[in-house]
């Protein structure tokens, strides 16, 4: 698709799917390629994302950007300079309901916002800010995984772990990706 988009004009882009899919993998390719471009970036992504750096993005592929940790979404706004022209965030799950209205008052203002994160928990349900995020977002890209059981097309995160938390850190060592037969939501 080409769109000719004026320099005024902000939206918001979504990279969403199960873990191993490739979402910050994709944020990163969204905004080395606008700092290419000579585009103004910040991005930023949750304090609790410390698998691989406290102050990268770091994909599982081990793809780097350096990014900025905060507690909440609303440090964004505070952090965001007057002419960053794109932000990234990582992680969108991480934080409360706020991140939809930090995100729209960044669109709002002239800015590409690029967010990923988990679609859903380990059980299978919906986080419901990323879900609010892709009802208000103008392009929403979905990534598949390859079940780690079976190989079909995966959109699950497989819990191996036992806790009852619906957040738990972790990577390889907790989780895996899963299709809709070899799911098995934690009952």
């Amino acid at each position: 698709m080409i769109f000719n988009v004026s320099s005024s004009s902000g939206w918001i882009e979504v990279v969403c799917g199960s873990m191993f899919s490739g979402k910050t993998q994709e944020l990163i390719r969204r905004l080395k390629l606008a700092n290419i471009a000579k585009q103004k970036v910040q991005v930023f992504n949750s304090h609790l994302d410390v698998r691989y750096a406290k102050e990268h993005l770091v994909s599982h592929d081990k793809s780097t950007l350096a990014a900025h940790p905060v507690k909440t979404a609303k440090e964004i706004l505070k952090e965001v300079a007057k002419d960053t022209q794109v932000v990234g965030i990582d992680e969108a799950h991480f934080f409360g309901p706020e991140i939809v209205e930090v995100a729209q008052k960044l669109a709002n203002s002239g800015r590409r916002v690029i967010v990923a994160g988990l679609d859903q928990d380990y059980r299978g349900a919906a986080f419901d800010n990323m879900a609010k995020l892709m009802a208000v977002a103008e392009f929403v890209t979905k990534n598949l995984a390859i079940c780690m059981v079976c190989g079909n097309p995966a959109h699950f995160s497989q819990r191996l772990t036992d806790s009852g938390k619906r957040i738990v850190v972790g990577a390889g060592d907790k989780y895996e990706a899963r299709c809709r037969k070899c799911f098995q939501p934690e009952k």
